[in-house]
């Protein structure tokens, strides 16, 4: 018997949901490698571990940037790695593969994520739209001719999307989301106090203290990193007002995202829009304070998703429950 799976194939986490067992493996998308013998030594959580504390002759990388295959040897690799650790095929059979892909991807970047989920393994791929999938996670009732809107902010981008029978009304897909927000944090740091910190340390003041609505929250935390001018170690104190400032103009672009697909939208639709709100997914929507800043942004109410990192998931093992009456791009 072949499995049906469904992929989240994330720029920051790789979902895994196999249908009749719930969401199955949530790992980080991180491959950790021998740079003379490009021999893979760890995969997921294991290869996160390692980022920033490696010996030169090892390399942790991640192979996806931006929603979109990077590197494609290790983006198989490590899909490769995950199916044969759930025991996801064997010699007579081949699971059949639902991944899903930002909008507005080129044919290339789409036939790229559907050849490596091939070569991992997948007897038949199908691509999805992630902002559809993530709507259907959400709960939302999209196969309705009424207006749905979502904005799902991932690791590498964020999409937002309008949708009403099933399908996207229209789109917009930024390359602004969780990995930017913590360069930004990484970038404030190294400008305003000459100290360089880690990308898993800019991640961990994003979400200990990191707020983007004015006075939304009144935390400090001390950090750790490198003096640039004496390179000695140093400690010091952030405010979640401070990175509420590294943050502003990011949240500007991704506001405006959002205002661009509202124009767009026909009337009737956003009639619908402001009575059922907005819903936010992705692991970008537990950013403090983004839900109250958007909603006086856009003037209609914003609301978190129950469980928003895993919508994308959940809505790949809702669609595999229906494969027969939904209809898929092959």
């Amino acid at each position: 018997m072949s499995k049906d799976i469904g992929i989240d194939l994330g720029t920051a986490n790789v979902l895994i949901h196999v249908k009749g067992k719930g969401i199955v493996l949530n790992e980080p998308s991180v491959v950790a490698l021998n740079k003379q013998t490009r021999k893979v030594l760890a995969v997921g959580e294991e290869a996160r571990q390692m980022v920033g504390r490696t010996p030169g002759n090892i390399v942790a990388i991640r192979p996806m940037k931006d929603g979109v295959i990077a590197d494609f040897d290790i983006t198989e690799a490590m899909l490769t790695y995950f199916m044969n650790k759930l025991q996801l095929r064997s010699m007579f059979s081949k699971p059949r593969i639902l991944i899903c892909c930002p909008t507005q991807i080129t044919n290339v970047e789409q036939k790229a994520i559907r050849e490596a989920a091939e070569k991992a393994g997948g007897r038949t791929v199908f691509l999805e739209e992630e902002p559809k999938v993530a709507a259907i996670g959400a709960g939302m009732d999209i196969f309705q001719p009424s207006g749905n809107m979502i904005i799902d902010i991932g690791g590498g981008t964020t999409d937002v999307a309008v949708l009403s029978m099933g399908d996207i009304v229209t789109s917009e897909s930024i390359k602004v989301a969780g990995d930017t927000f913590d360069n930004e944090i990484l970038y404030y740091i190294k400008k305003q106090y000459k100290l360089l910190i880690g990308e898993r340390t800019a991640e961990a003041i994003k979400m200990t203290i990191g707020t983007v609505y004015p006075g939304g929250r009144n935390e400090v935390m001390d950090i750790r990193g490198r003096d640039m001018v004496n390179g000695l170690p140093r400690t010091i104190e952030v405010s979640s007002a401070e990175i509420q400032e590294a943050l502003q103009e990011s949240i500007a672009m991704l506001i405006q995202a959002a205002k661009n697909v509202l124009e767009k939208t026909p009337p009737e639709l956003s009639a619908d829009i402001i009575d059922r709100g907005i819903i936010l997914t992705g692991g970008g929507a537990l950013l403090h304070g983004l839900d109250m800043l958007l909603t006086e942004e856009l003037l209609v109410p914003v609301l978190v998703a129950e469980d928003p990192m895993h919508c994308v998931a959940k809505g790949t093992g809702i669609l595999l429950e229906s494969m027969g009456t939904a209809k898929f791009r092959r």
